[in-house]
């Protein structure tokens, strides 16, 4: 019985520790291609959309964007890129920002560091407080089962 209220919330952790790192990276990516000071024109080879849910719960959609740009070393990088604006289409001209070196990481957002520093830290508060819930649910757990095994004798 122990393993349930252990195992459960010790997997809803790991989940969300992979999610803040995986937020945390992509923050970073996008931070270090505004950063790097390289710009090209891309064009927008294809858009397209993905839907999750449906049935019973509510369904949500995600913009996706391809776009294939060359590098300042004449490398031609294609990189694929969700939730873009929807005023982009299939032909449309953008300014990229990417880095430089055997692994480019570029953005087509334009940059807005405030804006996308608090939205990523307040993703990783709610992924705080659901850690921080797991562990006081453990901690109750445990103190609790070891009120009862103190009632009973054991």
């Amino acid at each position: 019985m122990d393993v349930l209220f252990y195992g459960i919330p010790g997997l809803i952790m790991a989940g969300v520790l992979v999610m803040a790192y995986c937020v945390l990276r992509r923050w970073l990516q996008i931070r270090s291609a505004w950063d790097s000071g390289l710009t090209a024109q891309a064009r927008c080879l294809r858009t397209y959309t993905t839907t999750h849910g449906g049935g019973d719960t509510s369904v949500s959609t995600t913009l996706h964007h391809v776009y294939e740009f060359s590098a300042h070393d004449g490398r031609v990088i294609r990189f694929e890129e969700e939730n873009g604006p929807g005023t982009i289409l299939e032909g449309d001209l953008v300014t990229v920002y990417y880095t430089d070196g055997p692994q480019v990481r570029a953005t087509a957002h334009a940059p807005s560091r405030t804006k996308h520093a608090a939205a990523t830290f307040g993703v990783l508060a709610f992924l705080g407080v659901i850690v921080v819930f797991c562990v006081g649910f453990m901690v109750v757990y445990t103190e609790m089962s070891s009120m009862a095994s103190d009632v009973a004798g054991f």
